[in-house]
Parts: C-alpha cells; sequence; structure tokens
C-alpha cells in the first residue's frame, strides 16, 4: 500500500495560517500595525479603499529593516522576538508569532517598501500567494510600508463570506480604535479613500479619548486609578447616564495590549450597579499592568484572550478601582431612566397625526383582506353605539354595568365601539369573539415597519424640515455607516449633508414624526441598525426601517387619544401582517366571550 501522509507545500500552509491570523480586512490592519508599534514608530498612517478589500496600507517611520531581514519576514514562523519557550512568558511587545506577514502574502498581492536609516536605498518586495514576484533596491523613506491589495482574491470563498462595506470598516475603525488608544504617546493618521477620517497627535490619553470619539466626552471622564503589589489599574470610566445601549466603548488592556474579558467587564458592571439605565453599557478605558510572569498572553490565535494566575485578585481591584472613580467623582445620574427616552415619549402632549396611522390611498390585496376581516370582527359590537362620545380615556371600570349596594352605575362607551387604554400599554376594543387587546407599541412598530419598507421601495419618504438645523458629531465608525446608507434615509425623509470631520448637519426628519428630538432619533436609529447587525441578517432597507420602526415607535406608558387609538387599531388591521412586530411578537389577543361565560360557570 502506497504511503498517503505529504508535507504541505508552503503557499498551501500559509494560506491555512491565514484562516485563523486574517479572518477579515480588520485582521490585517492589526498585525500591521502592532508591528509598526514594534519598530519604533512615532507616526503610523492607515489607508484603506473599499473597506480594505481592495487596498489596505500600513505606513511607518520605524527602524525599517535591511533586506535580509525584509526577505525572512515573509518566512512562516519568522520572528524577532523569540529565541527560547521562555520568551514566550515575558512578552513585552505586540506581535510575535511568525505568522503574520506570511499569512497576509499568502492570500493577497502584496507590496513591502522598507529602509534603515543607515542605509541609503531600501528594499522592495512584490509578493502575490506567498511567491515573490520582485525584489530589488528602491530609494524610499525611513521605515516601512506594506501595501495589501486584493486581500483574499485566490480565496473566492472566503472573500464572499465577508460582510458589507460598513461592517468591515466598522472592524477597521474598532482596531484603529484599540491602537491608538492603547499607544496615544504616538501619532495616528487613518484616511479612507480620499478622506482623513482621524488625525490625532501624540499626547495624554484624556486627549486621545476626546480627539477619537469627540468633544462631548470632554466632561463625562473621570480618572481611575489603584495600584497593589499585584496589578496596577489606570484610566478613565465615564458617566453613567452617558451609557449607551449598544457595546463598542468599552476598552481593557492588559500591559497595553487590548483583550476581551467577560470576567473582567462583569468587575466593571458590578462597579456600576443600581446607577445604568436597564440593557445599557458606560464608557471605559482601562489599562492593567503587571508582571508577564503573572499572564499567558499566548492562549489565542488573535492575542486578545488571555489568562491570569489569580484572576480573583485582578477582579476585586478592578472592581474597587472603578467603584472609588465613581464616588470620588460623584457620578450619580442625572437623568431619570424611569422616564421613556424614545422619539414620541412627549406624545400626550401633542395631537399625533393620523397620517401615521392611516393606510396608504392604494392597498394591496392582502391589505384589503385585512380590513374586510376587521370589519367583521367588529361589526357585532357588543355596546350600544348610540352612546355618546368621549373626550379623554375612561377608566376601565367605568364599562362594567351593574349595581353595588343598590347603586346603578352608568355606562359610558365612545360612540363607534368599545375603546379604552388599559395600563398604559394596551388597546382594548370590543369586537364581535370577544375583546381584543392589542400591544400599542408592538402595533405600532408594525404599522411603521411596513410604512418605512414602501417608502424605501418607492423612494418616496416625505419630510419635514426642522426649524433649527442641528449638527451631529459621530464617531468615524458611525459616520461612515451613515454615509452608506444617505441614499436610503434621504427616501425616508432625512434630509443630512456633512458638516465637517465626522459630523452631519440634520436639516429635516420623516413627515408625521413629531419634532423637537430630531438628533436623538437619529442617533437612536444608528444604535439600533447596529444591534439588529450583530443579531440579525437581514438586507440594508429592512434593517433599517425595522430600527427606525422601532425607536420611533410609541411606548407603553403613552397616553392616547380615543382617536388616536382608533387609528392604530385601523392601521394594524390593513398591515399585510398585522399578527406580529418584525421582530415576530404578538401585535394583539383576544379574550374570546366563551371563556368569560367559563369563568362565571354559565351554561
Amino acid at each position: 500500500m502506497p504511503d498517503i501522509i505529504q508535507l504541505l507545500p508552503d503557499s498551501i500552509a500559509n494560506q491555512i495560517a491565514a484562516g485563523e491570523v486574517v479572518q477579515r480586512p480588520a485582521s490585517a490592519v492589526k498585525e500591521l500595525m502592532e508591528n509598526a508599534i514594534d519598530a519604533g514608530a512615532t507616526h503610523i498612517k492607515l489607508i484603506i479603499k473599499d473597506a480594505g478589500k481592495a487596498l489596505l496600507q500600513v505606513i511607518d517611520n520605524g527602524k525599517g529593516m535591511s533586506e535580509t531581514d525584509a526577505r525572512m519576514s515573509l518566512e512562516r514562523h519568522a520572528t524577532s522576538k523569540i529565541r527560547k519557550a521562555e520568551d514566550l512568558f515575558s512578552l513585552h511587545t505586540m506581535g510575535f508569532r511568525g505568522e503574520a506577514l506570511a499569512s497576509i502574502a499568502a492570500v493577497s498581492q502584496m507590496e513591502m517598501k522598507t529602509r534603515q536609516a543607515s542605509d541609503e536605498l531600501g528594499t522592495l518586495l512584490v509578493v502575490e500567494a506567498s511567491e515573490v514576484k520582485r525584489q530589488e533596491p528602491v530609494a524610499c523613506d525611513k521605515g516601512t510600508s506594506i501595501s495589501v491589495k486584493n486581500l483574499f482574491y485566490n480565496i473566492p470563498a472566503r472573500r464572499n463570506f465577508l460582510k458589507s462595506n460598513s461592517v468591515e470598516v466598522k472592524h477597521i475603525v474598532d482596531e484603529f480604535q484599540r491602537l491608538a488608544l492603547a499607544h496615544p504617546h504616538l501619532t495616528f493618521t487613518y484616511v479612507n479613500g480620499e478622506d482623513v477620517e482621524s488625525d490625532v497627535q501624540a499626547g495624554k490619553l484624556s486627549q486621545r479619548i476626546i480627539a477619537l470619539f469627540g468633544k462631548s466626552y470632554q466632561q463625562q471622564l473621570a480618572p481611575c486609578e489603584e495600584e497593589t503589589a499585584y496589578v496596577k489599574i489606570s484610566g478613565y470610566v465615564g458617566r453613567p447616564e452617558s451609557a449607551k445601549k449598544t457595546r463598542g466603548e468599552q476598552f481593557l488592556f492588559v500591559n497595553n495590549r487590548f483583550i476581551r474579558s467577560n470576567y473582567l467587564h462583569h468587575a466593571v458592571m458590578t462597579a456600576f450597579e443600581g446607577l445604568l439605565p436597564d440593557n445599557s453599557y458606560p464608557f471605559y478605558v482601562l489599562f492593567l499592568s503587571l508582571d508577564s510572569k503573572h499572564i499567558d498572553v499566548n492562549v489565542h490565535p488573535t492575542k486578545t484572550e488571555i489568562k491570569f494566575d489569580d484572576e480573583r485578585s485582578v477582579y476585586g481591584v478592578v472592581q474597587a478601582a472603578v467603584r472609588q472613580a465613581l464616588g470620588a467623582h460623584s457620578l450619580r445620574p442625572s437623568l431619570d431612566f424611569q422616564q421613556d427616552e424614545n422619539i414620541l415619549e412627549k406624545l400626550s402632549s401633542q395631537q399625533l397625526d393620523k397620517d401615521v396611522y392611516y393606510q396608504e390611498r392604494f392597498q394591496t390585496i392582502t391589505q384589503r383582506n385585512n380590513l374586510e376581516h376587521w370589519e367583521k370582527l367588529v361589526e357585532g359590537e357588543w355596546l350600544s353605539k348610540k352612546t355618546p362620545s368621549f373626550e379623554k380615556p375612561i377608566d376601565q371600570l367605568s364599562l362594567l354595568q351593574g349595581t353595588s349596594a343598590g347603586i346603578e352605575k352608568e355606562v359610558t362607551v365612545p360612540e363607534e365601539s368599545i375603546l379604552f387604554q388599559w395600563q398604559g400599554k394596551y388597546i382594548v376594543r370590543g369586537v364581535k369573539p370577544g375583546l381584543m387587546f392589542i400591544d400599542q407599541q408592538a402595533a405600532h412598530e408594525r404599522v411603521l415597519f411596513e410604512k418605512f419598507m414602501q417608502q424605501l421601495k418607492q423612494q418616496s419618504g416625505q419630510s419635514q424640515q426642522s426649524l433649527f438645523p442641528q449638527s451631529v458629531q459621530l464617531s468615524a465608525a458611525d459616520f461612515a455607516l451613515l454615509m452608506e446608507m444617505e441614499q436610503e434615509l434621504n427616501a425616508l425623509g432625512f434630509r443630512l449633508e456633512v458638516f465637517g470631520k465626522n459630523t452631519v448637519l440634520l436639516s429635516g426628519t420623516p413627515a408625521h414624526l413629531p419634532t423637537g428630538r430630531e438628533k436623538q432619533l437619529l442617533e437612536g436609529l444608528l444604535e439600533q441598525f447596529k444591534i439588529n447587525q450583530d443579531t440579525l441578517s437581514v438586507p440594508l432597507q429592512e434593517n433599517l426601517a425595522r430600527s427606525l420602526a422601532k425607536r420611533a415607535a410609541i411606548r407603553a406608558g403613552q397616553k392616547l387619544m380615543p382617536e388616536e387609538m382608533r387609528s392604530l387599531a385601523d392601521s394594524l388591521m390593513v398591515c399585510k401582517s398585522p399578527n406580529y412586530t418584525p421582530e415576530g411578537s404578538p401585535t394583539f389577543f383576544i379574550f374570546e366571550a366563551g371563556k368569560m361565560e367559563n369563568y362565571f360557570k354559565r351554561q
């Protein structure tokens, strides 16, 4: 029987290694920028095109490489940082596994220019799929410039699995921000296409945070300092009332290396206990410094997970440090978190435009069928329609007719049907089978979702102009996301124009939505869109319609007038899918009259 085991060619072995090291463009960005930091660079520039798929380039002014080192850097397991096994447990540099450049070169068309300060000429290397096509002397600046073109061009399956440009840019920005935060003493520049998205100068950590995330963070940062014999904690935490509904602005660094740790995140969240609104996450940038002998960083291919030899001690110190920071700076919430922060929270003081609820002029067959079904459902109202209409929502008890201690109670019902709001959450309406309980928030989400989907399809959304346009400053990732879906936002009725770096001027919002909180609506829309991106796999337009419907829908606790309740109930029944919200939650429930008879044991 012939032998069947053989060694893999280097090109294939490198592609396999690339599967662990280079999962997406952001992975290559991380590896290249870490190498630049290790090379002693003081200025690192990142350039991307087409979300890094067409080009990602990292330029540094570090010490550069000799001709031999440049060629050796492309070999597997080539590293300047490890000489013996013990070195794995005393690492103070970023990259060390000796896989990065070889892995990236295996799945791209890569060009490297590098020169040491002592050399007159540098070295140019052109590599395609691990094969060196050219190597020659070149005139170039001191340091190293690596261009990665057409990432995964030779692995179409991997390229097809990449997400949309906005998602991939977000991952790149995340890596850029983490490294920029970890090294505030260095200057970083980030260029997306022709636009300089971020240019942060060397300085203090607080200056770096404000430069990356905006001036609004200037007033919410509290220093966090604690030191024990085992570990030292430093950094900043944000005010509880500035917490966001999505993760993404929580940064933990161990010996200047970004890590993910649910265990230590829990320590921070416990310190914030009682201060945060539900399902929200505070901003924090925390640095842990401890002897490298107490940690093992070589436990994950991307080096973002580590092990401590005494996790409980680290947990306790982190928790105590954050609590002390919150207490020392009196960071108590100044907002009432029980208050509804939805865009329609003040609806009870306004008259809703009925066009939000009423069906479109041209209904689909499904909508007409739903309406006919609804009319049949309510045609047998079980209380008189001849009683006077009411101006205010009536109490549930006022619908009951009977005697108590010989005193007869008067029944007050609307002119057209039984209709009242119960517990500030449900619209109760009499229908032929019994009582229908409509979840007002869920119903409104369904109505708005179908309305927005129709507008996106027909590019027909109307806009209402703001009396005072507002400037909205965003993170680089959120700004890129906003620009990618600018056409869809315009179709919904948003009116936006670029107003400086990562800033837009908001001059109009979708018609029929109450005015006064346009900025909060746009920011909430972006937050919800990102939540959906992480949990759903739906097209951009559907995600956008879902997100806006969820953020613009009326909430539980919102007081509605009778005509508003009736319009919402009617509009729900002409929807294509009236039974459920876009997320699949029921919008209404019918309590059948027969069940009521059973409760009273009537035969």
